[in-house]
Order: structure tokens, then C-alpha cells, then sequence
């Protein structure tokens, strides 16, 4: 392989990785008409704000620039650059840039990008929810197949295994799903791709949760262990800060959780009596949530990565763990709640 072969394929690596991200969008798969904006990222700072990342290496650090401010960087004038501008605006308001959120907001937005190629997650990361699959995958197995244990890497195999059933009851039982969803059995396969979307959208968000609430338990510690130092004891503006964010991390993570129960509950209902009817309102309920799920996961990965990389696995200490609490952590948060709140109900949905 080549030099330029090996960082074509490096850069393509990079980019799949960040389409796997819930905060950072790579903009090589927006449509603007400047390539230096193609080669940079879209990413949330501590403040949850977007700024554009020019450059990002160990050496050099992070280059970025608010999004208002692109004119100065490439040196616009007159008309020229005000539709990149104007889509920059656009993408900077968004809360989440995870490929589920981001076909909404897109298509919402009229930015059009090949949507089965450019927002799609990555096979390693499909396989890496492949677990999170199989609780939604063996009831669906269990009526084609009559038995949940069937060894998948991912959903494309599953997909695989339903176009080409080895078994005659399987394919006696796939016409039988038809029926029940009122549609024709060459149309089963669309309601398995849509049916793994959803599913793995969920498994998406569910796996990102579990990934941030260990991480939250380390930094409820160590924000306790400084509430106890008795270098700070004495600074009420700390001890206030400190409890507000307990209170309303462990609000909103209680609060998302119980979204995700509520969707276990009405999927498995939508098994126990499966219709066309019973899985489009599941589809609705869960599609009418990807905005607030994507939002609130996003802005707490980014604050406990944040604080896990800068504060949680050094050597700092109480005065700049206080400082870093103040000035990084505090900020925000109202952001995430407010996303959280707004989230439709259930029931209405």
C-alpha cells in the first residue's frame, strides 16, 4: 500500500469513527462549496456549545472557531461563502450529531447527503452492540426460528438468515409474520431493515447510557471526597455547585433511564400481539424520541469525558478539581435539562 493509499485509508477510518460519535459530526459529508470546511469537524466543547475544529493533532492541540466566525477564517467577501455559513449556522444548533438524530435534522434542515452510506453506524461498531441487539432480536427469532439463541455478529447476518431461511417451518413462519403485519411476504425483508434500525438505534443510545452511568458513580465520588476536604468545606459557592449537579445529573439519568424501561415495556407488548398497527407505534415512539435521547447523551458523554480526561484520572488538585467544577462542569447543565424536559410523552406518543 502506497503512503497516500495508507492516509486515504486512516482519514476514511477517522471519519467512520466519528460517525460512530454522539458529539462530533465530520463535515466531509455536508455539501459546502469550501474545502477547508470539508476537512474540518463539527464538535460540542465543555459549555455543550459547537465550535469547528480546523486542526486536531497531539502536537498542535485542537484549532477551533466559533461557527460565526468562519468569514474570518477564509476570508470571504461579498456573497461568497454565505450559503456554507448559513448551513455552519444550521448545524451548530443541533444537539446531538449521532447518525439518528442527524437524519432528522438534516432532511428538517434541506441538507442532502446519501443517507444509507454517509449516516450510517460503522460494522465495528455494529458488532460492538450486537448484545444490546440480541434483546430485541430474540423475540424475532423466537417467531420465525421458534428458538432466540441464534448466533449473530450483526444485524446484516440476521437480515441474511431471514432472505434465505434454511429451515421449511421458518419460511412457513415468515409467511405467518406477514399476515400478522398485513403485508405481502416479498415485503417482509423492509420491515426486518426498519425493524433492526429502530432497534439498533436504540441499542445506539442504550449502550451510551451504560457507558456514561459508571462514569458518572467516579465523578459523584470525587466531587464528594472534595465536598469533604476540609480546604473546601468552607466555600458555599463550591458546596452549592457540587449539589446542584449531583441533583440534576442524577435527575436526568433517572429520568432517561425510565424512557428506555418504557420502551422495553411497550416492545414487548407489541410481541405479544403483533400487528401492522402495534409496530408503527412503536416506531413513532421511539423515532419521536431520537432528538431528546441523542441530546441528553450527548452532553453528558461530553461532560464526563471531559472530566475524566482533564480532572478524574490525574493528579490534580482540590483548588483546581474546585476551579474546573466551577468553570467546566457547571455549564451546560440547564442546556441538558432543558433537552430532557422537552422530551414527548410517552403516552401521547
Amino acid at each position: 500500500m502506497t503512503a497516500a493509499a495508507a492516509a486515504a485509508t486512516e482519514d476514511l477510518s477517522s471519519e467512520q469513527l466519528d460517525m460512530d460519535s454522539i458529539h462530533i459530526l465530520p463535515l466531509s459529508i455536508i455539501p459546502f462549496e469550501t474545502p477547508g470546511l470539508k476537512r474540518a469537524r463539527l464538535i460540542k466543547n465543555s459549555a455543550l456549545e459547537s465550535v469547528i475544529e480546523l486542526y486536531q493533532d497531539e502536537s498542535s492541540g485542537s484549532g477551533q472557531v466559533a461557527p460565526e466566525k468562519l468569514d474570518q477564517v477564509f476570508q470571504w467577501t461579498g456573497t461568497e461563502g454565505y450559503e456554507d455559513q448559513r448551513i455552519a449556522n444550521s448545524l451548530a444548533a443541533l444537539n446531538s450529531y449521532d447518525v439518528y438524530c442527524l437524519r432528522i435534522d438534516l432532511r428538517r434542515l434541506g441538507i442532502e447527503v446519501d443517507e444509507h452510506t454517509q449516516l450510517s453506524l460503522s460494522e465495528e461498531k455494529q458488532s460492538e452492540l450486537v448484545e444490546y441487539m440480541r434483546y430485541f432480536t430474540g423475540p424475532l427469532m423466537q417467531q420465525v426460528y421458534g428458538s432466540s439463541d441464534v448466533d449473530v455478529s450483526n444485524y446484516s447476518d440476521l437480515l441474511n438468515m431471514f432472505a434465505n431461511p434454511d429451515k421449511e417451518q421458518a419460511l412457513t413462519n415468515l409467511k405467518l409474520l406477514a399476515e400478522k403485519l398485513e403485508i405481502d411476504v416479498l415485503a417482509v425483508p423492509t420491515f426486518l431493515e426498519e425493524y433492526g434500525d429502530i432497534y439498533l438505534s436504540l441499542a445506539y443510545y442504550k449502550a451510551g447510557l451504560d457507558e456514561i452511568v459508571p462514569k458518572l458513580e467516579i465523578f459523584y465520588d470525587q466531587m464528594g471526597e472534595l465536598q469533604n476536604s476540609y480546604q473546601m468545606k468552607q466555600d458555599r459557592g463550591l458546596m452549592t455547585t457540587c449539589t446542584f449537579l449531583r441533583e440534576q445529573l442524577g435527575d436526568i439519568s433517572s429520568s432517561i433511564t425510565g424512557r428506555f424501561e418504557s420502551f422495553d415495556r411497550h416492545s414487548k407488548s407489541m410481541w405479544e400481539d403483533l400487528n401492522a398497527t402495534s409496530f408503527q407505534k412503536v416506531r413513532a415512539m421511539i423515532e419521536g424520541h431520537h432528538a431528546t435521547i441523542g441530546g441528553v447523551l450527548c452532553g453528558l458523554t461530553v461532560k464526563m469525558n471531559i472530566w475524566g480526561d482533564r480532572i478524574g484520572r490525574r493528579n490534580v488538585g482540590p483548588v483546581q478539581q474546585a476551579e474546573f467544577i466551577r468553570s467546566h462542569m457547571r455549564s451546560g447543565i440547564d442546556r441538558i435539562r432543558q433537552i430532557e424536559d422537552s422530551a414527548p410523552s410517552i403516552s401521547d406518543l
